[in-house]
């Protein structure tokens, strides 16, 4: 049987965080009362007209600038017809054969081996509405506050080669929209979510093969779990002599699965044509200097700053410089305790455990760059063990308390008392002679479970970098 590779094209496409919809004055706000945020625009009324948003085209200017793409200074919306209930227009204002963005590439890094992906294109639309299903009603509900949100679809050339590059490359261009302050990039909420087109083809050839799209990934996971189903699933189709047919297909998360939803349309079956109520996208020279002048830095120039200035390992660098919250937080903190190594493993251990377990997002955090400095410096100091830090960090994360008062005010401070813990290690091996024979004998793994016995002897507060220089003094004998 022949040896198959995968090809990968994405379409990603990015809420923009304006402040109003892409062609009217709605609030663009999640998370409201449903049909709240509607007007005779948005909710496709005849007669109306959009106008449209200034700072929507800024955005998605600065995304194409971030790739490199070429600007269109003069592009044009189309009208991109289909039925679909949360469609009020039956059609969504978009872009076709003139594009806001064109040419672009982004950099990505896997297994050691860095390759660059085209980016074909970069084009505004209007998003559609929601429809909500109720489990166990027979019928369907259709909230239109999402319904003309600006967004941008960032549409890469099937450069990608596997499900962990296609998540790499997301990963990239989300990086790159929280640090441009674009989107608030929330995959949950649907801010940043994911089509992924799908074929595979005999390797070594240069014919494409038949392909799905994967439809509404709305994680990283996601996006790696459909994948490498598909490519799977398509292997499998062709190795038994049958067609892969081209088709949309969902991702069923539970089984782990894709399955078909409909028939996938050609660029025909939408009927483009320019939207005639809405003049060209005309972008001056004056606007392009401004926004080329005053782009943030991005992901992939912090991640060398960060390795270059603060000497992090490239992974710690990764995960910090991948976000602009958690960059600042560390930076902030680095410079009033310069022990960045520090500084990151607080961040990336029990920080991000914080965050995870309550479902929080890095911009909404009260966490204190005084508080995460002042807690890596009486770790050094040896105030305090790391586990303590640990079980104290909860209660620093509303940013309202300093961890030196509160080890002290709920007596946390630990023993260092050389008396108290020889007393400590004393007990512990005369109550655990087998395993002291054991240690000798060669098991010295052992050592691990002497230092639990002796810490929870003094309640966790000992000195661990005495703790084990005790024990080994009294276990070599």
């Amino acid at each position: 049987m022949p040896e198959y590779e995968a090809v990968i094209g994405l379409e990603v496409h990015v809420h923009l965080a304006t402040a109003s919809k892409l062609f009217c004055s709605c609030p663009n706000s999640f998370g409201d009362e449903p049909n709240t945020n509607v007007c005779e625009v948005c909710a496709g009324m005849p007669g109306v007209l959009p106008v449209l948003n200034a700072k929507a085209v800024e955005y998605a200017c600065r995304m194409a600038l971030a790739v490199h793409a070429e600007i269109n200074q003069r592009s044009q919306f189309a009208r991109k017809n289909y039925f679909y209930p949360d469609m009020p227009k039956d059609y969504q204002i978009s872009q076709y054969d003139r594009p806001l963005c064109e040419h672009g590439h982004v950099d990505i890094t896997v297994n050691g081996k860095t390759r660059r992906i085209g980016i074909t294109r970069i084009h505004l639309e209007d998003d559609a509405g929601k429809n909500i299903h109720p489990q166990g009603e027979n019928l369907s509900y259709v909230d239109l506050n999402r319904a003309g949100t600006p967004l941008i679809e960032i549409v890469s050339e099937p450069d990608l080669r596997s499900a962990e590059e296609a998540v790499a490359c997301l990963k990239a261009l989300h990086g790159m929209v929280i640090s441009l302050g674009i989107s608030n990039g929330n995959m949950e909420e649907g801010s940043f979510r994911c089509d992924a087109n799908v074929s595979v083809r005999p390797r070594g050839s240069d014919r494409l093969g038949t392909r799905t799209e994967l439809k509404n990934l709305n994680s990283f996971r996601h996006v790696q779990k459909a994948i490498e189903y598909e490519i799977a699933r398509q292997c499998d189709a062709l190795d038994d002599g049958e067609q892969v047919v081209q088709e949309t297909r969902l991702y069923d998360s539970v089984r782990n699965i894709t399955h078909a939803m409909r028939g996938k349309e050609d660029a025909q079956d939408y009927r483009y044509f320019p939207d005639p109520d809405l003049p060209p996208v005309v972008i001056t020279d004056e606007e392009l200097t401004q926004w080329k002048a005053t782009q943030p830095e991005l992901p992939a120039a912090r991640l060398a700053r960060f390795m270059d200035e603060w000497k992090l390992p490239a992974p710690d660098a990764e995960l910090l410089a991948a976000d602009p919250h958690l960059a600042r937080l560390f930076e902030d903190a680095a410079r009033l305790y310069p022990e960045a190594r520090k500084i990151a493993n607080l961040m990336l251990g029990p920080l991000l455990r914080e965050l995870n377990q309550h479902g929080a997002a890095t911009a909404d955090m009260a966490l204190r760059p005084e508080a995460l400095a002042e807690l890596a410096r009486i770790v050094d100091q040896g105030l305090i063990s790391a586990k303590i830090a640990a079980d104290i960090f909860p209660e620093l994360m509303d940013g309202t308390a300093m961890p030196e008062e509160l080890v002290r005010g709920r007596g946390l401070v630990q023993v260092s008392d050389g008396n108290a813990i020889e007393a400590a290690v004393t007990r512990v091996l005369a109550a655990n002679p087998a395993e002291v024979e054991a240690y000798r004998g060669g098991k010295t793994k052992l050592i691990s479970f002497f230092v639990g016995q002796v810490m929870r002897e003094m309640h966790g507060k000992a000195n661990p970098a005495l703790v084990n220089e005790t024990l080994a003094h009294h276990l070599e004998r």
